[in-house]
């Protein structure tokens, strides 16, 4: 039996393409996530998932940083992102960051089939109007390759310092020590081959959507 993970912060969005796989694939087996940490949770506790089908902004998470993510501590699940984003610069960038595929939200349950299928069949499915762009700048990809490197508690650490959040305020969110917050920071700063926490912001948002999305975090003591 097949067995999708769908994670998409909407209600009504997760409805709709549930009930749009289950048109095209009778017998199917789904499982959903609204968040970044539900999607961690999720794809552990079904390890001989398919096939994952993901939203780009989510609580969590913001752009392809997710995406890249769950390449690096899932590379043996396919990841097809299901946005509204529509241009075809983000299709290509989804593409080059790990995705075996790009469904615009508005797409039909035919269309959603045939990429589906052809995804499971091990193969790539990238929109016509993404197929002839320019790869994304290495700058870019590099980012991405460093990001790999972050556990996953590191990760979340690296997103709420996007939020703007400090350390004692991440700490008291986790039920940890604001030691603990600081020793994940300066290993975020290592990995990431950075000094400050605004050059840690500034690399992540390389692979925001949108760039007039980062928010620098306030001044702090690494």
């Amino acid at each position: 039996m097949t067995t999708l993970l769908i994670a998409d912060d909407h209600p009504l969005f997760r409805e709709a393409l549930r009930g749009a796989v289950q048109r095209v694939m009778p017998g199917v087996l789904l499982f959903e996530a609204d968040t970044v940490d539900a999607l961690y949770t999720l794809a552990d506790a079904q390890p001989d998932a398919d096939l994952l089908l993901m939203d780009l902004n989510m609580p969590g998470a913001q752009g392809f940083s997710a995406l890249v993510h769950m390449r690096s501590l899932h590379p043996q699940l396919p990841v097809v992102v299901v946005s509204a984003r529509e241009e075809p610069t983000v299709m290509r960038r989804a593409i080059d960051h790990g995705a075996f595929g790009f469904i615009p939200k508005s797409a039909d349950s035919d269309t959603i089939g045939r990429a589906l299928a052809t995804v499971l069949d091990g193969e790539r499915w990238i929109p016509a109007a993404a197929q002839n762009l320019p790869p994304t700048c290495s700058e870019e990809r590099e980012v991405g390759q460093r990001l790999r490197d972050l556990t996953p508690q590191q990760f979340r650490v690296l997103q709420m310092l996007g939020a703007g959040r400090l350390n004692k305020q991440i700490a008291y969110d986790f039920g940890v020590s604001e030691a603990t917050i600081k020793a994940h920071v300066t290993a975020i700063l290592r990995k990431l081959g950075v000094t400050n926490r605004t050059q840690a912001v500034l690399m992540a948002g390389k692979l925001a959507i949108d760039a007039d999305g980062i928010v620098l975090p306030p001044p702090e003591e690494d």
